[in-house]
């Protein structure tokens, strides 16, 4: 075989796998995905009077004490921003994380200065991606009392609420229950 042969070869070896890969393969996925997981495929969004409000993939932040609050984001600047999705990549030893942490238990303390009940870590700590739509129900059910004070609803309305947002386990054995704090503080506006 002739360089020129090997040349020919390897040049329509490139553009066939070129087309299969680049053009065929993603094209085909996209259709599956789109024909099986459509709502999924185009970003799990979340619609509220019709109009597209977030993903539920990503959590939102929410900083008034009327609202549940999520876990705290470490993307910067901006919280909660997808395109720096990221952990803080602080060690347990870091001083800046025990600082981080502290700040936050002082905020819960002040705005929610009756709430004896042990902060759960999620309210204090960010996830691995930073970008966590879902607090335990723990996290959920200590700031009841808060959020019922500020609204002026009774305690129960307000912990039922979270109780009929918990969501299982994955396939009911993977993972903890959740609750997904956007969808729990727009069920929350429905009463008040």
């Amino acid at each position: 075989m002739t360089m020129w042969q090997q040349i020919r070869s390897a040049v329509i070896l490139l553009l066939v796998l070129s087309l299969l890969t680049g053009l065929i393969y993603p094209l085909a996925v996209t259709g599956v995905a789109q024909a099986l997981f459509s709502r999924q495929a185009n970003g799990s969004l979340i619609e509220k009077n019709g109009q597209k409000i977030a993903s539920e993939l990503v959590g939102q932040s929410f900083k008034e004490p009327r609202y549940f609050w999520g876990r705290p984001s470490s993307t910067t600047p901006v919280p909660y921003n997808g395109i720096s999705s990221t952990g803080s990549n602080l060690g347990p030893s870091n001083p800046d994380l025990k600082t981080a942490v502290q700040k936050r238990i002082a905020v819960l303390h002040v705005v929610d200065p009756n709430n004896l009940l042990p902060i759960p870590v999620d309210l204090v700590t960010s996830s691995g991606s930073g970008l966590d739509p879902h607090i335990s129900p723990a996290a959920a059910l200590y700031q009841v009392s808060r959020v019922a004070r500020v609204r002026g609803i009774r305690e129960k309305e307000v912990a039922a609420l979270v109780r009929a947002h918990i969501e299982d386990r994955q396939f009911g054995i993977l993972g903890e229950p959740t609750v997904h704090v956007l969808r729990l503080n727009m069920a929350l506006d429905t009463l008040r």
